[in-house]
């Protein structure tokens, strides 16, 4: 068995089984230093060939798996011809490799390599390079390090990878949603050192008299596992077998509705964190969000298409689980209705409840962070300001901060905390007790109040994990100062 996101060709042989997306038993210890090698990989999008950056393990695959209780302990080399530096999502490194660049460490030269070393933080996690453009070039993989529950469970593990993609070059791809003739002066600021038939979509719909934007770009392909569902990945499960869907929005700027279809989901855990179970079959997702989601199929052969929809549009991609004789059907690219905006009234965030919140302590610190922006100019903020003059958000290590984001635009912001994970205390006023997470989406005119525990002593990026709200500007610091300054 192979761990990889290939594609395969599918398209000749539909009915064709793979296990791509397996995650290894235990028994599979990876070797005491892991490598990754970022560098350039082919994928066939419906036919068409496009090359596109990735992070691939010694084994030849994407990403990286972790065995219960294993460090991380990485060599990262850049096999591109361009500097990068790659950001450990979800982990909690000490901050020197938390993968921001400058922020404190330089960008990775063309060849050069660097290790890493500390505890991982067990769950469903991913990484991704810190530059805007990189990432919405694929340059990114999962995380996955399994716990030793995950091994007592003994579920097959599936990893559900999602991405939007375009054809044009990300440059290409921010000139046109900014209006801007090219994008070096809007990336400018996010480097830390200093025609496709996708384009500009300015729809959206109506929330309390007013324009929403929902999507403000139309790829050219949504894919799960480096696929479309023209081409699937088809995955080999047993009859009446169960699962662990391991699911990961990887996407630059898609919002995504999670449709188990016959078979009822049970939501277990979202960004790495354990929540009580929530039963269902359809389970938003923004950017860089994740969901452990567990499927226990029924007796009997059979395929279970497990769907990603775009949130607004009739599009999605997805993956299907199938037994050793099952019939495969084509499913469309296209659905038959637009799939709704997702949470816009924050009762999937509402209903989470962390399995182990944070303990009960005085607040030291609240403080209102507002967000904003607008399609034109195409600029977005953090209390009224873009990184190049931003102002910290500032915490004593170790204190209890509150933190409210208030959404004053008619866009949704997933709202990505570097180096700390928090608990959602509050929606629109309503107090409860909600879910640990590091990332969370804010819908327009909303407001959301995290609970953190400032922990070590630096400086770590918050910001908007939109590719393009970012690049243009939607991202400030959390700055921790030791106990004595």
């Amino acid at each position: 068995m192979t761990h990889q996101f290939t594609r395969r060709g599918f398209l000749a042989a539909g009915t064709a089984l793979a296990t791509t997306s397996l995650l290894p038993r235990a028994s599979w210890a990876q070797s005491s230093v892991m490598s990754l090698t970022a560098g350039n990989r082919t994928l066939d999008i419906n036919g068409r060939a496009a090359t596109v950056y990735g992070l691939t393990n010694a084994a030849g695959s994407q990403g990286l798996i972790l065995d219960p209780g294993q460090r991380f302990r990485v060599d990262l080399t850049n096999g591109l011809d361009i500097e990068t530096l790659v950001h450990w999502h979800g982990q909690i490194p000490p901050n020197v490799q938390d993968g921001v660049p400058d922020m404190p460490m330089a960008k990775l030269a063309p060849a050069e390599m660097r290790s890493y070393d500390f505890s991982p933080q067990p769950g469903t996690h991913w990484m991704h390079s810190h530059i805007p453009v990189q990432e919405m070039q694929l340059l990114s993989a999962p995380l996955i390090v399994r716990s030793a529950q995950d091994v007592a469970d003994d579920r097959q593990e599936v990893i559900m990878f999602l991405h939007d993609f375009s054809f044009l070059s990300p440059e290409e791809v921010l000139a046109q949603i900014t209006g801007s003739p090219a994008s070096a002066g809007v990336m400018a600021g996010m480097d830390m050192s200093g025609t496709s038939s996708g384009g500009m979509n300015m729809g959206g719909m109506a929330m309390g008299g007013m324009a929403m934007d929902l999507n403000d770009f139309n790829f050219d392909a949504y894919l799960v596992n480096d696929r479309t569902l023209a081409d699937p990945e088809v995955v080999s499960v047993d009859v009446g077998g169960r699962v662990r869907l391991r699911i990961i929005n990887a996407s630059a700027a898609t919002t995504f509705w999670i449709d188990t279809g016959a078979v009822e989901g049970t939501l277990v855990a979202v960004d790495g964190h354990d929540v009580q179970p929530v039963q269902g079959q359809r389970f938003g997702i923004a950017m860089a969000q994740r969901l452990d989601i567990l499927l226990d199929l029924p007796a009997g052969q059979g395929a279970f298409p497990v769907l990603a929809l775009r949130e607004g549009t009739r599009e999605r991609s997805g993956l299907i689980l199938a037994t050793a004789n099952a019939t495969i059907t084509r499913l469309d690219e296209k659905g038959e209705a637009e799939t709704p905006a997702f949470d816009l009234d924050l009762a999937q965030e509402a209903g989470l409840r962390a399995v182990t919140p944070l303990d009960d302590r005085p607040v030291a610190k609240a403080e209102m962070v507002m967000l904003a922006g607008a399609m034109s100019p195409y600029i977005w903020t953090i209390n009224g300001q873009t990184w190049e003059t931003h102002t910290p958000i500032t915490a004593k290590s170790g204190d209890r901060v509150e933190l409210t984001f208030h959404n004053m635009s008619m866009m949704g912001h997933p709202m990505h905390l570097h180096g700390h994970a928090f608990q959602v205390v509050e929606v629109n006023g309503q107090r409860f007790p909600g879910a640990v997470r590091d990332t969370v989406y804010v819908p327009p005119m909303a407001r959301v109040t995290i609970a953190i525990d400032a922990g070590e002593a630096a400086h770590w990026m918050l910001h908007c994990h939109h590719m393009p709200h970012l690049a243009s500007g939607m991202m400030t610091e959390f700055l921790v100062q030791p106990r004595s300054a």
